[in-house]
């Protein structure tokens, strides 16, 4: 346990970071689940608003540090190449 009063203000900082890094993280998660519905169900028009909705998302999470930059980044690149891959 913390004892000295920077560290027990550290807790307390990390537990209310641990909660929004995880809020976003199942934002994206959500918002990239959708533009894979969006995918199987071959609706390309619902697809491509679901990406657009979903990339700031990735690219947000990236740059506030929760996600690796590369790692949004290459979702982004797969889900972008899924969309146009449906045709139509």
């Amino acid at each position: 346990m913390a004892n000295t009063k920077s560290a027990k203000k550290a807790a307390r900082q990390a537990v209310r970071r641990n909660a929004v890094n995880k809020a976003r993280i199942t934002r994206v998660r959500t918002a990239v689940r959708n533009v894979e519905e969006a995918i199987a169900a071959g609706d390309q028009a619902k697809a491509k608003e679901a990406l657009k909705a979903a990339a700031p998302l990735l690219a947000r999470t990236a740059q506030k540090g929760v996600m690796h930059k590369k790692t949004a980044s290459r979702k982004v690149s797969r889900l972008v190449a899924r969309v146009k891959g449906m045709g139509g």
